[in-house]
């Protein structure tokens, strides 16, 4: 089965060899067909049927099925790990829109990466964002019963039929009650603007943008990202940004976040970095974005790193999932550790070993060497440097460090010298597989694998090898 596939029963993929359900007889491989006689629909109603300190498992073994009994102080955890997030069917997608980057994707990666969805409790679990088309009302009170806040909602227009046009769903242009709904329950709701050019730019965001702070104040932000176009686009209105378009975006965000300042005391909305980057205008000051609430959409990303880096930080944001993470849903592998992988070679071993005092690549995308580049030279060390990896993978305008592969990589790293130091984030990896379905093992030089944030690239860069 593809990674992240959901199956009808939860399945045990690691367990805690101390923990109360190895003590109970439970094994790797065993499916759970219900607890305490109720079927589980996902992860979030598992967690409230496990937590208490006397239950019984329902557990489907090899063909046959037996109770185990389970007694454990109340609030520890079982002690095992289960294949999904989701245990019944994915709230699939039904919009059709233009944009949707799921449509970009090459032919032949893994068929989970293909699934496109619009679950709430996605949304809850791993920030995904929803547009709320197939929300309905027992969703809103399971929302509101189970305290599943914040969520994360695609708002792209306010208008009903820009909103329809862009969604390609009649359902868009009337959904955005619901965010009224939650609004009204209390749930915290992050929101999200996709801009493309010539559809819902200029007039349509000031529009966007003066409906938010007039029916949805309560919203706690609202991203503003620009479209990311690969090369197996076959829309032929979506492209990038020009650079003076980028600059009219950043323009109009400055001038709402004036008016959501005078009306709450928060700038609420934000374009993200890669705004700034392509209209090649100064980043916001570090203390604009508050806590950095939307730091998975590219806001603010690049002055918390700094912070990280020069150790104004006082905490970090790494280590991190890649793109489409939810699909790869599972226990966290050895990589999250910062370790070496060695590259492949006829004995399994490096032709050679970089030594501790080593020359540094930092292997990044071509967005991420922007924000490097002045951080690295500051350094005024002459044995780190950065590798920008062009994604030819994907395509377009596609740049950011989170969707290198491992083909663009090995690519790259073909022409580097065998015996330095290669550093690579692991926001590019879902469980140690790149999207294209490569690992790091592949690669032609060995990497070490560290947390996506500027405190573990600070580390890496003056403690030496990391272990």
């Amino acid at each position: 089965m593809e990674p992240g596939a959901i199956d009808a029963l939860p399945r045990v993929v690691s367990i805690d060899p101390d923990g109360h359900a190895a003590t109970a007889g439970v094994l790797v491989g065993d499916e759970v067909a219900s607890i305490d006689g109720v079927r589980p629909r996902d992860i979030l109603e598992w967690q409230m049927l496990v937590d208490t300190n006397s239950f019984e498992l329902e557990v489907r073994r090899d063909g046959l099925t037996f109770s185990v009994d389970i007694d454990k102080p109340l609030g520890e955890p079982l002690g095992l790990d289960v294949h999904s997030a989701l245990f019944d069917e994915v709230r699939t997608c039904d919009n059709h829109c233009e944009f949707c980057f799921i449509y970009q994707l090459p032919p032949n990666l893994r068929k989970s990466l293909y699934l496109k969805d619009d679950d709430y409790r996605l949304s809850f679990l791993y920030g995904n964002y929803t547009t709320l088309t197939r929300f309905t009302e027992a969703d809103l009170e399971r929302v509101i019963t189970e305290g599943l806040s914040p969520l994360n909602v695609s708002i792209h227009a306010t208008s009903p039929d820009v909103r329809a046009e862009m969604l390609r769903n009649r359902r868009g242009a009337s959904s955005l009650r619901w965010l009224r709904a939650l609004l009204d329950a209390g749930v915290v709701v992050h929101g999200q603007i996709v801009v493309c050019p010539g559809v819902n730019d200029g007039a349509v965001l000031d529009e966007t943008l003066a409906t938010i702070i007039d029916q949805y104040r309560e919203i706690a932000t609202v991203s503003v990202v620009p479209l990311g176009v690969s090369k197996y686009s076959t829309e032929t209105r979506m492209r990038a940004h020009t650079a003076d378009e980028a600059a009219a975006v950043c323009s109009i965000v400055a001038r709402w976040q004036q008016v959501f300042v005078e009306l709450t005391g928060s700038a609420v909305v934000h374009a993200s970095d890669e705004y700034h980057l392509a209209a090649g205008t100064e980043l916001p000051p570090r203390e604009s974005y508050g806590e950095v609430p939307m730091y998975e959409d590219g806001v603010g990303m690049a002055r918390l790193f700094e912070d990280e880096f020069s150790g104004v930080a006082s905490t970090t944001t790494g280590p991190h999932e890649g793109f489409f993470s939810w699909v790869d849903a599972g226990p966290a592998e050895a990589y999250r550790a910062p370790r070496q992988v060695r590259s492949p070679g006829s004995s399994g071993t490096l032709a050679i070993r970089p030594r501790k005092n080593a020359p540094i690549g930092i292997l990044t995308g071509e967005l991420g060497a922007a924000v490097l580049e002045p951080l690295v030279t500051e350094l005024g060390r002459p044995d780190v440097r950065l590798i920008p990896v062009k994604n030819e993978f994907f395509g377009g305008n596609v740049a950011v460090t989170g969707l290198m592969v491992g083909e663009d990589l090995a690519r790259t790293l073909a022409t580097e010298p065998m015996g330095h130091r290669y550093l690579l984030p692991d926001v590019c990896l879902n469980r140690g597989v790149f999207l294209d379905g490569t690992r790091p093992e592949d690669l032609p030089r060995p990497v070490e694998i560290i947390p996506t944030d500027g405190g573990a690239l600070r580390a890496a860069l003056e403690t030496g090898r990391l272990p």
